[in-house]
């Protein structure tokens, strides 16, 4: 569907109330898809929504359908049954032969968006990590979640497939940015190469659901302070260890000293949120706070993992070179703060 066909009528349709008028406004770059900011008017209506829809290139649409099919299964399957603050759906439907999607969402203003770049403050990272527990806590291992269409975790020839991408990611990042980069980043960055496959395939006994990219470009915070961080941008969900979005969002999000100042406070606020979802017998009733601390350690490498294959192989712009540059910096010290990699096995 494309933008054209948001009629009034067939709004109406959609939400089930009448819709008399809508002007619909571009929002953001549209870098895997489009999004408009619809004002609408009518009886009963919200006063405006978010309407997301699919690359307007059918080529474009049709490769990134299984990206379009994950956040639509979230929505409609996986929201409902965790306690992380989304915006609300008001419809979700897919082609079943192609990428052609359309979602409609609450729109969040007055909240504000994150900025990776600026970082944020720790009043900030707490709500935000507290907000993640609720992804995490209430499907903890929950074998149902490996019935459901798209949803894994990655066996060895998924790691060693990431292994063998990984490497040249790294090198396109590494030459790409290389103004931007220290020498120790640099000797870090390829360290990491050497073990993301071993990385990859450890921990794999603690699972649930990742949202892959949970960091502060895909948050929206209350204006003026206080709690009640919302997440979006759920394309990127998948089954791995719960500690990685932990990791990389405190990793990329916070200056390296707040981050060296306040983690341990911050990964015990997470747990403590975690143990709201510790019933008899679960495996989440026995996860220590100590446990979820090396998790947390261990799991580091998420930051530049993600970091090093969204700029190479993601569309180059000023603000990102310097984004990716800002997060990979932040997450290769924690890596060494940390000492991650001798937790990897083999190391």
């Amino acid at each position: 569907m494309n933008i054209d066909e948001l009629t009034p009528a067939w709004l109406s349709q959609a939400l089930g109330r009448q819709v008399d008028d809508l002007t619909a406004t571009p929002v953001g770059t549209g870098q895997i898809g489009t999004c408009y900011r619809l004002a609408l008017s009518g009886s009963d209506v919200p006063a405006s929504l978010l309407a997301k829809l699919p690359a307007p290139d059918p080529g474009t649409r049709d490769l990134l359908a299984n990206v379009y099919r994950t956040e639509l299964r979230f929505y409609s399957l996986i929201a409902p049954t965790v306690d992380v603050r989304v915006p609300a759906s008001y419809y979700s439907e897919m082609a079943a032969d192609s990428g052609d999607f359309t979602l409609l969402l609450e729109d969040l203003a007055p909240r504000e968006q994150g900025d990776q770049l600026a970082g944020c403050s720790v009043g900030q990272a707490r709500d935000a990590v507290v907000n993640l527990a609720g992804l995490h806590g209430p499907r903890w291992c929950d074998p149902t979640l490996l019935d459901v269409e798209g949803l894994q975790v990655n066996g060895p020839e998924d790691a060693s497939l990431m292994a063998e991408l990984y490497g040249p990611a790294t090198d396109i990042f590494v030459d790409g940015l290389a103004a931007l980069l220290s020498d120790e980043d640099v000797v870090t960055l390829r360290r990491v190469v050497e073990i993301v496959e071993a990385w990859a395939l450890a921990r794999a006994e603690r699972f649930g659901l990742v949202h892959g990219d949970y960091r502060l470009d895909n948050l929206m915070f209350p204006p003026g302070g206080g709690d009640g961080v919302v997440a979006l941008d759920w394309q990127t969900l998948s089954l791995a260890l719960p500690a990685r979005d932990l990791a990389y969002f405190l990793s990329t999000g916070l200056s390296v000293e707040d981050r060296q100042a306040h983690e341990r406070e911050l990964v015990a606020a997470y747990h403590s949120a975690l143990a709201a979802y510790a019933v008899d017998g679960s495996p989440l009733a026995g996860y220590s706070l100590e446990e979820c601390w090396e998790d947390y350690r261990f799991a580091m490498v998420q930051g530049p993992l993600v970091s090093v294959f969204g700029c190479a192989y993601g569309t180059r712009t000023e603000r990102g070179d310097r984004m990716f540059a800002a997060m990979v910096a932040r997450s290769c010290a924690a890596i060494r703060d940390l000492d991650t990699l001798a937790l990897v096995p083999g190391q």
